[in-house]
């Protein structure tokens, strides 16, 4: 604990000594135009957005029962 306030205080006192850096003098680049580069939105162009079920085509696969794992794997393989 008492080396990281000693830590702490070093640091605030390094940072209280450093010497100020002068700005450099720059000239400032002036932004862009935005208004030219925004692109023209054409209505006849965009297809309207309908709204489609996210459970169209589902059918239910439920257990059917327990069964051996083998014969389960072996009727899935791909040689099958």
């Amino acid at each position: 604990m008492k080396i990281q306030i000693l830590l702490g205080a070093s640091a605030l006192a390094l940072g209280a000594c450093a010497q100020e850096l002068k700005p450099l003098p720059y000239t400032a680049t002036p932004l862009p135009v935005v208004a030219a580069q925004q692109a023209v939105t054409n209505a006849a162009v965009v297809s309207p957005v309908r709204y489609q079920n996210p459970l169209a085509g589902y059918t239910y696969r439920g257990p059917t029962g327990p069964r051996d794992w083998r014969t389960v794997n072996e009727e899935q393989s791909e040689g099958n």
